[in-house]
């Protein structure tokens, strides 16, 4: 039978859909691409925003157009807390939560004996425990993610993430090697160490071990040669954690720190667990180790009482720091949240025209910092080839495009001349191939 796969979302979500695709093909299934027509469609859901929740919907709708027969799976973060709006779709034949990702199989075997509408979703906020999927190593690119942790005890007013996700749980350290060994093996040379909130990897574990324990049993790795981090809190950027990081000849440098407002009185109203001064003190800290280091963050435009001089005082402040690249949101309302119900709502024209300010601010970052680059020679991992171009990213997460069509180059970490760039990538010739 086919099954093909669907992932709105985070690297997450990323990682474990690897991971269900590796327990079908375990099972003797084979693997399509969702445009095909397949047996079982699984869509692995996310709810960050209000768009992607509409995103989920409509790919559970298109499903039963490519093959009003299969079987239709929902999962994930919009599974897990608006169950009662999927079960309005009608071509849903089984629900699954968080948790019940790991049996997906077990759950569409059921499923396909009797073809009973199911839903199978378990209260997230009672998980203790990492689910773990095991060994997860199959994996259609050269850069995996690998997911060591889950869930988020932060609560910011605005995120519907926790209770999607549930409280931290930390994956033990020994796991994590067993599975990065394992790609290893298989010729992967990067990975991206991710969860819902990185910076807490540990605090739920009874050996006393943070994040920067892990990232120092990761880099002694034989055949791993880039460690990427996901998306970090800047508290726990702090001289310790820098200095021993520093140390660690793997770690990219590229750190994407989220923000969210670079306003003080916004980021109380967020429940943000800092200020701009300690975020400001992080990046400083990164840029004294890390000499070339890209900095990107997260914005959100058009919070609950955002103000217009609030506004301003953010665009100030990212002036300041200079980040290589900013993700742009705007606010978003999401139900069961202490924002929601928050007073003063700022109307959809003032986010539209804050947001279209700050993405003009990132992208006139990138190209002005990308054209430092012409004439360096930069070390690429090269990932595709598209459009008459191999390309891949620096250590420091930057496009590189290469004009050489005699080599196969995927897989390998190669020397670039950059020569030109277009826009927010570069373009480079080959200079010498590892």
């Amino acid at each position: 039978m086919k099954v093909a796969f669907y992932t709105l979302g985070c690297k997450v979500n990323q990682y474990e859909t690897n991971g269900m695709i590796q327990a079908f093909l375990e099972k003797g299934y084979e693997l399509a691409q969702f445009s095909e027509k397949a047996d079982i469609y699984v869509i692995n859901t996310c709810t960050v925003t209000s768009i992607s929740d509409k995103k989920s919907r409509q790919m559970i709708r298109r499903t039963k157009q490519l093959n009003p027969d299969a079987i239709v799976v929902a999962v994930g973060c919009y599974a897990q807390v608006a169950k009662d709006r999927l079960e309005e779709i009608k071509d849903i034949d089984l629900i699954l939560g968080i948790s019940e990702k790991k049996d997906i199989v077990k759950h569409v075997e059921e499923e396909l004996k009797d073809r009973k509408p199911k839903e199978y979703i378990s209260d997230v906020m009672n998980q203790k425990e990492f689910v773990d999927f095991g060994n997860v190593n199959y994996t259609d690119k050269n850069r995996v993610a690998i997911k060591v942790q889950d869930g988020c005890n932060q609560f910011c007013t605005y995120c519907i993430i926790p209770y999607a996700r549930g409280r931290i749980r930390s994956r033990k350290i020994e796991n994590v090697k067993q599975e990065v060994e394992s790609l290893a093996k298989k010729g992967i040379r990067e990975i991206v160490v991710t969860g819902i909130h990185v910076a807490s990897y540990g605090k739920d574990l009874e050996e006393d071990v943070g994040l920067i324990n892990l990232l120092e049993e990761l880099n002694k790795i034989d055949g791993i040669e880039r460690i990427r981090l996901s998306s970090l809190e800047p508290t726990l950027i702090t001289s310790e954690f820098v200095e021993r990081l520093s140390k660690l000849e793997k770690i990219c440098d590229h750190f994407h720190l989220s923000l969210q407002s670079g306003c003080d009185t916004t980021l109380k109203r967020m429940n943000r667990h800092y200020t701009t001064e300690d975020f400001k003190k992080a990046t400083e800290l990164l840029r004294k180790v890390y000499p070339n280091v890209a900095l990107t963050t997260d914005i959100i435009v058009g919070f609950p009482g955002e103000t217009e001089d609030e506004f301003n005082t953010t665009y100030n402040f990212l002036k300041d720091i200079n980040f290589y690249k900013m993700h742009i949101f705007k606010y978003s309302q999401r139900h069961g949240t202490k924002a929601e119900k928050m007073p003063n709502q700022v109307d959809a024209k003032i986010k539209e025209e804050r947001s279209r300010k700050l993405i003009e601010l990132s992208d006139k970052n990138e190209v002005e910092q990308n054209i430092k680059y012409k004439g360096k020679i930069l070390k690429v991992l090269v990932e595709e080839y598209e459009d008459g171009y191999f390309k891949g990213h620096t250590t420091n997460y930057i496009m590189v495009k290469i004009q050489e069509n005699e080599k196969n180059l995927k897989n390998k970490i190669v020397d670039v001349k950059i020569i030109d760039n277009e826009g927010i990538e570069l373009i480079g010739k080959l200079e010498k191939v590892y």
